[in-house]
Parts: C-alpha cells; structure tokens; sequence
C-alpha cells in the first residue's frame, strides 16, 4: 500500500494550457506530454494580415478570449461574440508565419475565424494553426543539444512557477499598496507546489511520477516578462504594478538584469505520459 504524500512535498499542484498564443488559459486536471510541451498548448497564434505574430503586448484584449475543448472542437468565447467553433481536425490552407526570429509553416484557420478575431480585436487578423511537421528549436545553446521543439509558444516548450513564489510576489504587491494578482498572469503551462519560494530558479530536473511512467523536465532558462503580467485576464487593464515590484528583487543577473518569474524547460523523457494535479514530483538542483 502507498503512503500518502507528505502534505510539503513537492507536487504538481497545476496544470495549464493556452490553445491561443497570448489568449486566455485553460485550466487542465490532466494534459499529455507531447514534443512540444502538453498537448495543445500554443498550437495555435494570432497574426496580421502579413503573418506577423500579434500578442497582449499589442491587444491586451486577447486575455478577454477565454477557450475551452469540447467534442473534438476548440471553442472560443469573448465578451459580446457569439462563440467561435474550430474543429481539431480540420484546417483551410497553407501559410507561413513569423513567430519572432522563425518563419515557419503553418495552416490558416479560415475566413470565419479570421472575420472573428477581426472583429473582436478592431484590425484585420488572421488565425494560424502550427504545422505539426515543422521542427521549430529551442536555444541548443541553453539545452545543452538536446532536440527541444516548440509549437507557438516563445522559446521553450514548458513553463514551470511555483506557489511559494505567487505567494511571496504578492506579499510583496499587497505590502506596496496593490492587490494580489492570480498565477494565470504568468502564463505557466506546470505550477509546483511543496518548495521555497523562488527555489526554481535553481533547479536542475524535476521528474513528475505519472504512475504509467516518469517524466522528466530539465529547466534551462529563467523566464524574463514583459508587460503582460500587467494585464488583468479579466478586464484587460493594463498597469504596472508588478512590474514595477518585481523590479525591486527580481533582477537576474543571469538574463543581464531582466526581470524573471519562472524557468523553461524542456522535456527529457516522459512522451506520451499524462500529467495531472496531485502528482509527486522529485526535484534535483543544479548544485546537487
């Protein structure tokens, strides 16, 4: 019989996708493991009529488009729309898009969902959905060689935070005279639970016991934001406030002074496993 885990042992505590760069999240109990980071996560972006990725940075309303997946379908609603139906399995046409320094190919979502976002986001858009057959790379510098692929997501396939340090953020906004803010700011896809705040930033590997298997994240990078943890997900406000908090201790010296809150990661092994809240994770760090 197993013994329960002790209640400050590190674990997953949550789980997320974004099926929309730079749209809202998606809340998961489980999510696959797959090359690109969890299954879905990323596999679709907001363009320009040029191709040109577009994100919170320019239309903080794109945190108000809130997915969900229903019946084989990626449903998008937004305030004062009716909701969008995209079928997983179904594209238009060919394209290519930029995301940052990578033009890659990718499928065009179509009329109907271009019309969508256009309207919703006042200029014209388009959507693309990334093409599964494109071997978009991590930094091989920061992965020390291993083969890491991304879908849409910036650089990295995962993103992993931990509570302790949501935790210790907000103590720090509270005590400045803000409110606290909710983790779905900063856009993790693994949330950890059980570890020191800001502990991340010097881990190593975590493994993630998935009961079929473990699987084995390396964190390679800290995560540098920009200004979109000032934008409220449920307004689409923008402030400054956390960075301007974040600014008083999170400096790294490792991104030449940026201002981190999480580490990439890449996977090791583990493809094909589920993850889900709850589960034990072990973790080594850099200086082990």
């Amino acid at each position: 019989m197993n013994s329960p885990l002790p209640t400050d042992a590190p674990r997953l505590a949550a789980l997320a996708i974004h099926p929309v760069k730079s749209c809202g999240v998606l809340a998961q109990d489980a999510a696959e493991l797959v090359e690109t980071g969890l299954d879905l996560d990323r596999a679709w972006m907001v363009v320009d009529r040029h191709g040109e990725m577009l994100t919170q940075r320019e239309l903080p309303r794109m945190a108000l488009i809130k997915p969900s997946l229903r019946g084989g379908e990626l449903v998008l609603r937004a305030p004062g729309m009716l909701a969008l139906h995209l079928k997983l399995d179904t594209v238009e046409s060919p394209t290519r898009v930029r995301v940052w320094d990578d033009v890659v190919k990718a499928w065009d979502m179509g009329g109907l969902a271009a019309q969508w976002f256009t309207d919703f986001l006042g200029s014209p858009l388009r959507l693309a959905r990334f093409d599964p057959e494109v071997e978009r790379l991590s930094d091989p510098v920061r992965t020390g060689g291993v083969k890491a692929l991304n879908a849409f997501a910036d650089g990295y396939p995962v993103l992993v935070t931990s509570t302790a340090s949501l935790a210790d953020l907000n103590q720090r906004l509270v005590a400045a005279g803000h409110a606290p803010v909710a983790m779905d700011r900063f856009r993790p896809n693994l949330v950890l639970d059980g570890l020191p705040a800001w502990d991340e930033d010097h881990l190593h590997e975590i493994d993630i016991d998935t009961g079929a298997g473990i699987a084995t994240l390396r964190l390679v990078k800290p995560c540098v934001r920009c200004s979109i943890p000032d934008v409220d997900p449920t307004t689409a406000d923008t402030g400054t406030a956390v960075a301007q908090t974040l600014a008083t201790f999170r400096a790294d010296p490792r991104m030449n002074g940026g201002l981190t809150f999480g580490v990439n990661a890449i996977v090791v092994q583990g493809l094909g496993l589920t993850l889900r809240s709850g589960q034990p994770v072990t973790v080594r760090h850099a200086f082990d």
